[in-house]
C-alpha cells in the first residue's frame, strides 16, 4: 500500500540546519552595503534591533507549534484558532511568500553565476538550479538534510574566515583596541532613527525562521522539537548577523560605497585578495542553493497541507510511493520558479515580503485568540508569554509592513483579492466553511 503520511525523521539539529539554510546567513555580507548605507555605518545595531524585534514573532510561532504540531504553519494556526475562512486567506497569503521565494532564490543564484560566466545565459543557470533542487527534494528530506549539512558547513567556514580576515585587517592598522568599538552599533552620527530604518531592512534576513513549522509532520516529537528549533534559529541567525556585520563594519566604517550592491565583494577582495573574493562568490552561490532546497521544501509542505484540506487541488497532497514526499507540490514549486526566466531581482522580491509579514502578524494574533479561548475555558496561561509578547510582535510586524514599497503592496493586495474570490467560490458565497476541520486533520496525522 502506498505511503499515506510523511515520515518522521528530523531531529532538532536537522531543523536548525534547515532553518538556517532557509535564512542564508551569508546574506549578511551580500546585503552589507545596503544596511550600512541606510544606517550610516550602524549595520550591527540594525541587526541587533531586528533580532530583538523578530524574536517576539518567533516566540509566537513556537507557542503555536507546540499546540498544533502539524504541517501548514500560519495557515494551520489561524485556521485552528480563528476559523476556516481566515485560515484559508492567511494560507493564501503565505503561499505568496512560499511559492515565489524559491523563484527569487534561484534568480539571485543564477545572476551570480551569470555574472561570473557571462557566456552562459541566465536561463540555463536558473534551470540548472531548479532541476537539481527539485530532484534533491523529491528524493526526500533525509537526503536534503545531508546536503544542507555539507553546504552549510562550507558557508559557516566562509563566514568565519570573513570575520577572521576582518579582525586581522583592523588590528594590523589600529592594534587590538581597534576591535572594540560602539560605532558599528551607533553609526557615525550616533542617531537612532537611521538604525531603526536599517532594522526594517535587516528584518528581511529573518524570513524563513518560520519555515521549520511546515516540517512538523516529519519531525520526531514535534511539540517539543519544533518550538526549540524556531527560537534557536532566530537566536543563532541573529547572532551571526550581528557578529559578522560588526566585524565587517570595523573594516569599512560608515556607509559610503562605490556600489552598495557589491560592497561585500569589494571588502572580501580588500581583506583576503582575489582568491578569497572568488571563494566568497562561490559561497554565495552555494548559499542560494541550500536556501533554495529549504524554501522549496517549505513551500511544498504548505501546498501539501492545503491540498489535504481540499482548499487547494487535492493532487498536491499526493505522496511519492517510493520517497513519501509530496512530489506534485515539489514539482509545482519548480514550475513556478520558471517565471524567473522573465523577471529581474528587484521585481521578483516584491512577490514575497507582503505575504510573509501578513503571515507573521496573523500568527501573533492567533496566539492572542488562543489565550482568550483558553481563558474562557478556565485555563489561565501566562499573560506575559501569551499576551504581551505577541502584542509587541504584531506592532513590530505592522511597522515593517509600512516600510514595503508600492510594488509589494500593490501585488500583495491583488493576491489577497484573488484569494477572497477563490474563497467565495469554495464556500458558495461565504455561506459554508472550506472543506474539512483542523480536528479531523489532527486525527488524520496522528499527532504525538
Amino acid at each position: 500500500m502506498p505511503q499515506q503520511t510523511l515520515i518522521r525523521s528530523l531531529n532538532l539539529r536537522s531543523l536548525v540546519i534547515f532553518g538556517l539554510a532557509y535564512m542564508t546567513p551569508l546574506i549578511v555580507i551580500g546585503t552589507f552595503g545596503v544596511i550600512a548605507s541606510t544606517t550610516s555605518g550602524a549595520s550591527a545595531g540594525a541587526y541587533a534591533l531586528a533580532t530583538a524585534a523578530m524574536l517576539f514573532t518567533a516566540h509566537s510561532y513556537a507557542r503555536m507549534a507546540s499546540v498544533y504540531p502539524v504541517s501548514g504553519s500560519a495557515y494551520t494556526y489561524v485556521r485552528s484558532t480563528m476559523g476556516a475562512k481566515p485560515g484559508f486567506l492567511v494560507g493564501w497569503m503565505t503561499l505568496l511568500d512560499y511559492l515565489f521565494l524559491p523563484m527569487v532564490i534561484w534568480l539571485i543564484g543564477g545572476s551570480y553565476l551569470q555574472a561570473q560566466f557571462p557566456a552562459i545565459p541566465l536561463a540555463i543557470w536558473i534551470i540548472i538550479f531548479i532541476v537539481i533542487t527539485t530532484t534533491v527534494n523529491v528524493i526526500g528530506v533525509r537526503v536534503a538534510d545531508k546536503v544542507n549539512v555539507v553546504l552549510m558547513t562550507f558557508q559557516a567556514l566562509v563566514l568565519a574566515l570573513f570575520v577572521l580576515f576582518s579582525v586581522v585587517a583592523v588590528t594590523s592598522e589600529d592594534g587590538l583596541p581597534g576591535v572594540f568599538s560602539v560605532a558599528p552599533f551607533l553609526g557615525e552620527a550616533g542617531e537612532f532613527t537611521p538604525v531603526v530604518a536599517g532594522a526594517a531592512v535587516a528584518a528581511y534576513a529573518f524570513l524563513g525562521f518560520d519555515a521549520v513549522t511546515t516540517m512538523s509532520e516529519e519531525t520526531v516529537e514535534p511539540r517539543k522539537t519544533v518550538p526549540k528549533a524556531i527560537m534557536l534559529i532566530a537566536l543563532i541567525g541573529g547572532g551571526i548577523f550581528v557578529a559578522v556585520s560588526y566585524a565587517v563594519q570595523l573594516v569599512h566604517p560608515g556607509g559610503v560605497f562605490s556600489n552598495v550592491d557589491t560592497a561585500g565583494f569589494e571588502i572580501a577582495t580588500r581583506i583576503g585578495g582575489a582568491a578569497f573574493a572568488a571563494v566568497f562568490i562561490a559561497a554565495l552561490v552555494i548559499a542560494q542553493f541550500t536556501s533554495g532546497i529549504a524554501a522549496q521544501t517549505a513551500g511544498s509542505r504548505l501546498l501539501y497541507a492545503m491540498g489535504r484540506d481540499r482548499v487547494m487541488p487535492k493532487i498536491f497532497a499526493k505522496l511519492a510511493p517510493r520517497f513519501a514526499t509530496p512530489v506534485i507540490a515539489i514539482v509545482a514549486i519548480g514550475v513556478v520558479g520558471l517565471i524567473a526566466l522573465a523577471m529581474d531581482v528587484a521585481t521578483s522580491t516584491s512577490f514575497i515580503n507582503f505575504g510573509a509579514f501578513i503571515s507573521f502578524a496573523m500568527v501573533n494574533v492567533a496566539v492572542l485568540v488562543y489565550w482568550s479561548q483558553r481563558r474562557r475555558a478556565g485555563e489561565y496561561l501566562n499573560a506575559l508569554a501569551w499576551v504581551v509578547a505577541p502584542l509587541v510582535g504584531v506592532i513590530v510586524v505592522l511597522m515593517l509592513l509600512t516600510q514595503l514599497d508600492i510594488h509589494a503592496i500593490t501585488l500583495g493586495t491583488s493576491w489577497l483579492v484573488i484569494g477572497v474570490i477563490i474563497l467565495a467560490v469554495l464556500t458558495r458565497g461565504f455561506r459554508a466553511d472550506p472543506p474539512e476541520t483542523v480536528e479531523e486533520l489532527a486525527e488524520k496525522t496522528e499527532v504525538q
